[in-house]
């Protein structure tokens, strides 16, 4: 029979699990929302998809967090756009890459922007050692080698970009950290929508409003933006910046394993090893920098 004391040790340890499960629950929705996204593409294409799932989630946003409650000066305002500029592209590059990559691989291409940028005043020998992992990961990912394993340069090139737009959406997201963080995301969100909306009406035309496409467009809205948002911000409260950080480099191995569950993507064991160097160049650089220099930040377009 247990003691009252080892009951409350039990239930103590489980309070301080919460934040580290919430973190890895909102991983997980962001990849399966994700995996459910791109089976929307043969009906309105990567760029339907991506402008469907970013006007829904800034509606979403918008119905939250009302951001006309707050004041908005001229330079606050052209922040919000850059920032909501670099969001938009981030999301149509990453998602026209999944038109013809596996989605674990391109989170990881993906990676190697924020990545960079952590990286890019490396000084310490150490920081060349996960600079040379990150490098081999990718090399391997490259498509240098034939087979039926072969990434398609072309999806390569717009998960590169969307790597580029994520570092440039770290940059801009720290000039809004002043603001009221609902307002600023809201803001961002919807700019990001009126970007890459035109891209979409383009693609799929009417289409965007059958009543199918707009229900599971909102499945994949609530999964890949709303509810990791949420649990993710949960997380924050309580788990530190850089341990926040490295649970968050799992995001390529989460996404790798959600496709082949769910889209039923297959990769090689190179492939597989690729994702690995990649993940551990990110936690090794999240552990060897410091902590105002960070890799990754809460609503990565996965």
């Amino acid at each position: 029979m247990s003691s009252p004391l080892s009951k409350i040790t039990r239930t103590s340890a489980l309070w301080k699990a919460v934040p580290y499960l919430a973190l890895f629950g909102g991983m997980v929705s962001l990849a399966v929302g994700t995996s459910f996204a791109k089976q929307l593409f043969p009906v309105i294409g990567a760029e339907g998809t991506a402008a469907l799932r970013v006007s829904l989630s800034a509606l979403i946003l918008l119905c939250i967090w009302r951001p006309w409650r707050f004041r908005l000066n001229r330079a606050d305002a052209v922040r919000v756009l850059l920032y909501g500029l670099v969001l938009g592209l981030m999301n149509l590059t990453f998602y026209l890459s999944l038109r013809t990559i596996p989605l674990g691989p391109a989170i990881a291409i993906e990676f190697t922007g924020p990545l960079a940028l952590a990286l890019i005043h490396a000084r310490r020998w150490i920081h060349f050692l996960w600079v040379g992992c990150a490098v081999a990961g990718l090399g391997l990912l490259l498509p240098l080698r034939g087979g039926i394993y072969a990434l398609d340069p072309v999806g390569i090139a717009f998960a590169a970009a969307a790597g580029l737009f994520w570092a440039l959406y770290i940059i801009f997201g720290k000039s809004l950290s002043h603001m009221h963080a609902g307002q600023s995301v809201a803001l961002g969100m919807s700019t990001a929508a009126i970007v890459i909306l035109p891209f979409g009406v383009m693609s799929a035309g009417t289409a965007l409003l059958l009543p199918s496409v707009l229900f599971l467009g909102l499945g994949v809205a609530l999964l890949s933006s709303a509810l990791p948002y949420s649990l993710e911000m949960i997380a924050l409260r309580h788990i530190p910046e850089r341990t926040f950080g490295v649970m968050l480099s799992a995001e390529p191995a989460i996404g790798a394993v959600a496709g082949m569950v769910i889209l039923h993507e297959q990769l090689s064991g190179l492939q597989w090893f690729a994702i690995g160097c990649i993940v551990i160049a990110s936690i090794g650089a999240l552990l060897t920098t410091e902590s105002d220099n960070p890799i990754a930040t809460p609503g990565a377009p996965a």
